[in-house]
């Protein structure tokens, strides 16, 4: 480490004198080996302590029940400089300057912070089977037999200064309590009374996950994910610092980076109350937890991920609320909601909602089975999982260990006497073609596919395997959909787009006859970058009688897009472009939000 190793003198022992010494040196000799020994000893030998300030010393570091190096920094007889010098050349050790250190770059997590702080070490570097801790006292026993044990590691000694050392601890310790203890002090109810008790093996772990400051830490980005109203949370470790981030409004926004050496007592805590195996960290595990929130609770489904320095943890606020917001509320146009109520309302067929993740198809669907939720109707769900609860509706989660898949419900569902049926997503051809035989045999059924737009779906139902006469018979609708930001109404500003690039856009030379204007976001204190909240974009294809000619001969999704568009079917961009007009949106998210 760019340090030099010199021999060690010889350490006269106690009541003898060096032959080489002159009788005046006598009056320095060292005290009985039961009253100085280690850096005592070292230093007198080196002339830098008298033996009676060294006994001294001794008596007070042994009367305040501290190290000895404790007490000679805090008396100043010796200087930090001189001290680390001092005991690199007498005992052959290198010597190693704390300011050259990159402090994110040291190892974490080898041992428990407690311990380092107790005896005032730091580690170093780790090669093989030898761990380099640095520390001013490398004399102490106690601490290498310590990090022995708890890493199965050869520990081996750095002389470093104490004030630097002292300065390298109270910095991160002072980041991390910074961090952590500078957050709310109020208290949150988590629901979980169906834990199951951990193994006797995980209860050093379980000490860890009690650690008063990350259980409040985690309660208060919880708590203030839910008033930014964001959907999702990410923990995510990287290898020099750790990263907090919500998604508000479809945009990840950074909060906080809390001292990376939490990672692993919050994700053990979150494990803890999503009933998770908090000892597996090699795979990925879904699970639930619940938040009482005042009067309401509020329930949060978790995964996480193995990465390279630490597990990712997503958190996804599922609120019950917006399952109940109405279909007026969900950005549909009249005649986008008259064409998707009257397919609902029939007795037997097919609907599919499409779109990619995050882009609201579960709340589409669950506004639906509301408006279905009637004490005649027998509605039933299979989903992966159920995540939002819907009284009088029986909900179904996945389990693929226990052989409960999609198609396996479907087949139980068909046995249960079911009006409608809920699919959560179609993802094989089974299940393809056991909800197609069920939309033909008098039930309502309903699902989700990822594709990009309404007409991609029947020719990605054909590529799976179905055949095209059941898709022409039993499909009666197909939606697509996006989320775009929706423009706070507070402070949006008329915007003055180019000509060209509206005609680019999409827009007809007879729309822009100036009799609507446009907006832009501004930003203000009640909204995020201009923008508070979501509203859908919405493709609602009915399936006519030319277009099921089509899928019988097989025909392409451009012929399907052509058929319906020439029955007034609008695509993604014609939505979005209407929503600008209506000032919902500005162009620039209708133009990220959707590909034509």
């Amino acid at each position: 480490m760019g340090v030099q190793c010199k021999a060690v003198p010889a350490i006269p022992e106690p009541g003898k004198t060096n032959p080489s010494q002159s009788p005046v040196d006598t009056t320095l000799a060292e005290p009985p080996q039961s009253a100085l020994s280690g850096v005592a000893r070292v230093l007198v030998h080196a002339g830098k302590l008298k033996p009676q300030a060294a006994e001294d010393l001794v008596r007070q570091a042994r009367e305040k029940k501290t190290s000895f190096v404790n007490a000679v920094m805090a008396s100043g007889a010796v200087s930090s400089t001189d001290l680390a010098h001092t005991l690199s050349q007498a005992l052959a050790l290198p010597l190693l300057d704390l300011n050259a250190v990159d402090a994110h770059k040291l190892p974490q997590n080898i041992i428990d912070a407690k311990l380092a702080a107790q005896y005032q070490v730091v580690v170093l570097a780790r090669r093989g089977n030898r761990l380099f801790i640095g520390g001013a006292d490398p004399t102490e026993q106690e601490v290498v037999e310590r990090i022995k044990f708890a890493t199965q590691l050869t520990p081996e000694w750095i002389i470093v200064e104490y004030e630097k050392l002292a300065k390298l601890l109270g910095v991160t310790a002072a980041s991390a309590s910074e961090a952590l203890e500078a957050i709310s002090g109020e208290d949150f109810d988590f629901d979980i009374a169906d834990e199951a008790p951990a193994p006797p093996e995980e209860s050093q772990e379980l000490g860890d996950v009690e650690d008063a400051p990350v259980v409040r830490f985690l309660q208060k980005m919880l708590v203030d994910a839910i008033n930014m109203r964001a959907s999702d949370l990410h923990f995510e470790p990287f290898e020099y610092h750790y990263r907090v981030r919500f998604r508000i409004d479809g945009e990840l926004r950074e909060i906080t980076q809390p001292p990376i050496a939490i990672k692993d007592k919050l994700s053990s805590r979150i494990k803890v109350i999503s009933r998770l195996d908090i000892s597996e960290r090699r795979v990925p595990q879904d699970g639930r937890m619940k938040l009482k929130f005042g009067s309401k609770a509020i329930d949060f489904r978790v995964s996480t991920l193995p990465t390279l320095f630490g597990e990712k943890i997503v958190i996804r606020i599922l609120d019950p609320s917006s399952a109940k917001l109405g279909i007026e509320a969900l950005g549909y146009e009249k005649i986008e909601k008259e064409r998707l109520l009257a397919c609902i309302h029939r007795p037997y067929g097919m609907i599919l909602v499409t779109g990619p993740t995050g882009s609201g198809k579960t709340v589409s669907l669950y506004t639906c089975l509301n408006i279905l939720n009637q004490p005649g109707t027998n509605i039933s769900t299979v989903e992966d999982p159920a995540e939002i609860n819907l009284p009088g509706i029986n909900q179904v989660n996945v389990n693929d260990k226990a052989g409960l898949t999609f198609s396996a419900a479907l087949k139980a569902f068909l046995r249960q006497d079911p009006d409608i049926i809920m699919v959560g997503e179609i993802r094989d051809l089974e299940t393809a073609d056991i909800a197609i035989k069920a939309a033909q045999t008098g039930h309502m059924v309903m699902s989700t596919l990822h594709t990009n737009d309404a007409p991609t779906t029947l020719t990605r139902l054909l590529n799976m395997g179905v055949a095209p006469f059941n898709i022409a018979s039993s499909v009666l609708l197909i939606t697509a959909q996006r989320l775009a930001r929706r423009l706070c109404e507070n402070c949006k500003a008329p915007a003055d787009y180019p000509r060209d690039a509206l005609l680019r856009a999409g827009y007809a030379e007879s729309d822009l006859d100036g009799t609507w204007k446009a907006y832009r976001a501004v930003g203000c204190s009640s909204c995020n970058n201009g923008y508070r909240g979501r509203v859908g974009l919405y493709q609602v294809m009915p399936i006519s009688e030319a277009i099921q000619r089509i899928i019988l001969t097989e025909g392409t999704a451009v012929d399907i897009a052509h058929q319906a568009r020439s029955e007034g079917v609008r695509d993604l961009r014609q939505s979005g472009l209407v929503k600008v007009r209506a000032g919902v949106t500005t162009l620039e998210e209708v133009l990220a939000a959707t590909n034509e």
